[in-house]
């Protein structure tokens, strides 16, 4: 650190459901104080509840911008209140969004879904990491790629996500012209954020590289724009023209709007931001090759850095210094995993079993995870797969679904309970097993998210990965990680590597697995595999039930 005075900062993560924002010491990483708020609008994927409440298609995913600047204006106080210092001594601001969440905005910053002629369109609202309604687009933006030998599709594992942003930027032009045409930006929501809070219009490097396909100082090139759409070739070069700025840059400090929503002054330095996955890694001291950071909540995002550049097919992204400066980053993950988990709990669960968590004062999810946890390995009979919000790796194919193999008279709430958990680790071992054979190094597992709270889960995560699972000892990982990138902005300290071995905080190794479970659960991962390349790779069914799904949607509305 720079300055032995007493600084603090503040480290904003925006989630899927909410934002939180912790209060830091920045000589040690200490949590002083924390706010945390729900969305108003949360996630809206079946009504515009924003708008006029039109049922929305089939995988969309929006949000209500607003919400972003209301969690803010009510969080950042809460959180200096809660940790009972002198907001005069806050010097940095770090923040984290969910990542790929696109907005379009006017030339001033402001969401198109907030003029009039626009608040009912639902490509005018943001479009969550989630969003799915792209996958079209993403195809042809594969083939064409595919077709014309680009390079840079390697630097995506060989495929490109329906969740990126250019599939959706297409998306919106050729579904709703009117939208893309009127609008002046295309940006995703955690530059947006520090655009509004600074005045000043800025690209994250590091979120620009594994979700606007900006590498090596460069988009994909006009002609490749033109030839998906006529009317897209500008799409880089007119509505993202702004400056990228490497991790723990300094994009300025509140202009007049930034101070009235945080309530602070205008000598505070704002960090450019990052992707809510990425940030956590410096937070648990993830910052050397090997070290794969695993963010588990509503879904999994699985980071590690690498000495080299290894072409791994089926990841999410591969960025010269996308997570830790000097190494290259590569991103894979899951698209639900406590979506799932939840989802269950909803839909699938008989009336008995939520009177007995009740009467027990616990959560359904306590309840089966325990009934699950005195089972013996196998015992349910069933293999389920994991992507009941499609496939991000290593397939990256939206249009994939959950299934449940085995299921008999006798099967039980929690022996499916079980073999959703199970399913859940065994698509993180396919990923890192997919990291090792393409020639990157995986050592240690740390666990990040509410999903460590549950110790059944992690340990089986440790058996069926054979990897020692360490945990965050920060129960806010993100929001400590943009603290930390808060720190370097304001300069007190030189570098990322620097600043998390102060701040950065992790249990090592707190599961270890066990090699007889571990060999018991080899025999459900054998055919967890085999349905994952069967489904995944070798027959259209899954593929089909979307379409039967879609072509029954545009029927009812018609």
């Amino acid at each position: 650190m720079t300055t032995e005075s007493p600084k603090y900062v503040i480290g904003i993560d925006l989630g899927t459901l909410s934002g939180r924002a912790v209060v830091v010491d920045a000589s040690n990483g200490d949590e002083l104080g924390s706010a945390v708020m729900e969305y108003t609008h949360a996630v809206m994927d079946h009504t515009l509840t924003a708008g006029d409440n039109q049922q929305l298609p089939p995988d969309f995913a929006l949000q209500d911008p607003r919400d972003y600047l209301e969690v803010l204006s009510t969080v950042i106080p809460g959180a200096i209140e809660d940790a009972k210092i002198n907001k005069d001594d806050v010097v940095g601001i770090g923040l984290d969004v969910t990542s790929a969440t696109v907005i379009v905005t006017d030339k001033d910053g402001t969401p198109l879904c907030e003029k009039e002629e626009f608040r009912n369109n639902p490509h005018a609202y943001v479009k969550l990491w989630k969003h799915h309604g792209a996958q079209e687009q993403a195809d042809r933006i594969v083939a064409l790629a595919r077709e014309r030998n680009v390079d840079w599709l390697a630097r995506y594992g060989g495929e490109l996500s329906s969740e990126m942003l250019l599939p959706k930027a297409l998306e919106t032009l050729e579904k709703a012209p009117e939208v893309y045409n009127a609008a002046d930006h295309i940006v995703n929501a955690l530059d947006w954020l520090t655009w509004i809070l600074t005045g000043h219009l800025t690209y994250a490097a590091g979120d620009s590289g594994y979700k606007r396909m900006y590498q090596d100082g460069k988009y994909p090139d006009e002609d490749f724009l033109k030839a998906l759409n006529p009317d897209f070739g500008g799409v880089f070069t007119e509505k993202m023209p702004a400056e990228v700025l490497p991790l723990g840059g300094k994009v300025g400090t509140l202009n007049e709007r930034g101070q009235r929503i945080t309530g602070l002054s205008g000598n505070v330095t704002v960090a450019s931001g990052n992707i809510d996955a990425h940030v956590t890694a410096p937070a648990v001291q993830a910052t050397e090759a090997g070290q794969l950071t695993a963010i588990m909540g509503t879904s999994s995002c699985y980071v590690v850095s690498g000495k080299d550049f290894q072409p791994v097919p089926g990841v999410f992204g591969i960025v010269d210094g996308g997570i830790i400066d000097g190494m290259w980053g590569y991103e894979g993950g899951q698209t639900a995993v406590g979506d799932i988990y939840a989802w269950f709990v909803e839909n699938c669960v008989p009336k008995a079993y939520e009177e007995e968590a009740e009467s027990r004062g616990i959560s359904l999810h306590d309840l089966l995870t325990e009934k699950a946890a005195q089972q013996e390995i196998g015992e349910h009979g069933l293999v389920a797969l994991d992507w009941h919000n499609g496939n991000r790796s290593i397939l990256v194919d939206a249009n994939l679904s959950g299934m449940i193999v085995g299921q008999t008279l006798a099967t039980k709430p929690e022996d499916q309970y079980r073999a959703i958990m199970e399913a859940t680790a065994f698509g993180a071992r396919v990923i890192i097993e997919n990291f090792e054979e393409h020639g990157v190094e995986i050592n240690e597992f740390i666990a990040a998210g509410g999903l460590i709270k549950n110790p059944f889960l992690m340990q089986m995560f440790s058996d069926i990965t054979r990897l020692p699972v360490s945990t965050a000892l920060s129960s806010q990982a993100p929001a400590l990680g943009s603290a930390i990138f808060g720190a370097v902005a304001a300069g007190l300290y030189d570098t990322v590597s620097e600043a998390a071995a102060a701040m950065g905080k992790r249990k090592k190794a707190a599961y270890k697995p066990d090699e007889t479970r571990s060999k018991q659960y080899d025999e459900l991962y054998k055919h967890y595999k085999y349905l994952h390349d069967l489904f995944g790779r070798e027959n259209e069914v899954m593929h089909d039930l979307k379409r039967i799904r879609r072509e029954a949607h545009e029927r009812r509305a018609k």
